[in-house]
């Protein structure tokens, strides 16, 4: 992330998700509606950091909290069908 927001680099969990016609979604949950995709890992990556360092932007021009990464699991979950 870009350091103009506050002059340190903040980390949160993202999420990708491949795409059954191509591509990736991505979303970082700590963020609610920061979301993005790319045609591929690399710009689903680039484009998510850009989505996020525009939300951060927004946060603190609003002179709202900064959100920070709360812990994260991730674990699969057995579903009967």
């Amino acid at each position: 992330m870009n350091q103009g927001i506050t002059g340190r680099i903040l980390e949160y969990v993202a999420v990708f998700e491949q795409e059954h016609d191509g591509g990736f979604s991505v979303v970082i949950p700590a963020l609610p509606g920061c979301i993005s995709e790319g045609d591929t890992f690399e710009e689903a990556q680039e484009n998510i950091q850009e989505a996020a360092e525009l939300y951060l932007s927004v946060m603190k021009e609003r002179r709202n909290l900064i959100p920070k990464q709360s812990r994260f699991v991730v674990a699969a979950v057995g579903v009967k069908v």
